[in-house]
């Protein structure tokens, strides 16, 4: 079959169409991405070379754009992975989050809706329930948790996973909704925590950590989370949402103490700054219902995961190097442009 993996150039897409080509080696896999700051074309590099690969560049809220993929590839499944994410952002500038992750969602249903689509896939993140107290271990995001958003970010996500939801019971249109807790593995931004801070420590820099580093995040490897979103575009039941977890709760001073251990840097380079505001205190997921319904576990140890992390950082240093000095947003114009 014909999948259509909005955003893929990016952290988690990129790794979930590595993981199609990998595994499901007859489908065809198609990557619509605009290309912007987040998104580069370099992490696709190696893809490019498999027959069952196509790159499209393309903004989820263009109808013009999104029809015109569709009529030419008639596509089976489609996959959103596109997003604006970073919470920081989105407090300087809620409206370019609201045009993409809501109207771009609602731009590619109406798409799935004229053209037929088998599945349209949601990526959504937890952050859409707010956050946990610390004094409580025993609570768990589910499901069934109220939606209660505490940054712009958050809030189009929620926007958009609900109005998922609406075209599922309005118009049939058969859907599934993934929520996740934070990812990290390999093609990691370079803005987000951990290659942050793996960058800065190999630069001997400060690492700045907001706060006192006691707000919690559930830590899942990339590749765990292909896996599940997998499971649930080919078994899981349509209009249903999911809920994916690691099971594996950190500090972010204890991610970042876990990072320096593995580079063998001292603790000095940590240093502490103003807090977010609004900053989400715990996040943690109750995974239960994929689990009992596909048998779905996070396979990687957070020790695990971060050791495989930071190896491949030191090994594709030209990877996040070109993007620390912009480099990697000429490589469309450079490799790609005349290839579509």
């Amino acid at each position: 079959m014909t999948i259509i993996v909005t955003g893929g150039a990016g952290f988690i897409g990129s790794n979930f169409i590595y993981y199609q080509l990998k595994n499901h080696p007859d489908d065809r896999i198609v990557c619509l991405d605009a290309l912007t700051y987040a998104g580069n074309l370099a992490t696709l590099k190696e893809a490019m070379k498999n027959p069952n690969f196509r790159f499209v560049k393309g903004d989820i809220a263009n109808q013009t754009d999104v029809n015109r993929l569709f009529e030419e590839e008639h596509p089976d499944m489609v996959v959103n992975f596109a997003a604006e994410s970073h919470v920081d952002c989105s407090i300087e500038n809620p409206r370019l989050f609201l045009e993409t992750n809501i109207m771009g969602t609602q731009t590619l249903m109406d798409a799935c809706r004229h053209y037929g689509i088998t599945r349209y896939h949601q990526v959504a993140t937890d952050e859409v329930y707010g956050d946990l107290p610390l004094d409580r271990p025993d609570l768990f995001f589910t499901e069934n948790t109220p939606i209660h958003t505490s940054s712009p970010y958050s809030a189009s996500k929620a926007s958009a996973d609900l109005l998922v939801l609406a075209y599922w019971r309005t118009y049939q249109l058969p859907v599934s909704i993934t929520r996740c807790s934070n990812n990290y593995g390999p093609y990691h931004f370079p803005e987000k925590l951990i290659p942050l801070m793996i960058s800065r420590a190999l630069a001997d820099e400060s690492l700045p950590v907001y706060g006192t580093g006691e707000n919690v995040r559930d830590w899942l490897y990339v590749e765990d989370h292909c896996s599940a979103i997998d499971l649930v575009i080919r078994k899981g039941r349509v209009g249903e949402i999911y809920n994916i977890g690691g099971h594996n709760e950190r500090t972010n001073l204890q991610v970042v103490k876990a990072i320096l251990h593995e580079l063998h840097k001292p603790e000095t380079l940590i240093h502490y700054v103003t807090d977010r505001p609004g900053h989400d205190r715990r996040y943690a997921i109750d995974p239960s219902k994929i689990h009992s319904e596909l048998g779905w576990l996070p396979q990687t140890k957070f020790d695990d995961g971060i050791r495989l992390t930071v190896k491949w950082y030191l090994e594709h240093r030209k990877w996040w190097e070109d993007i620390l000095v912009g480099d990697y947003q000429n490589y469309y114009e450079q490799m790609y442009k005349d290839r579509q």
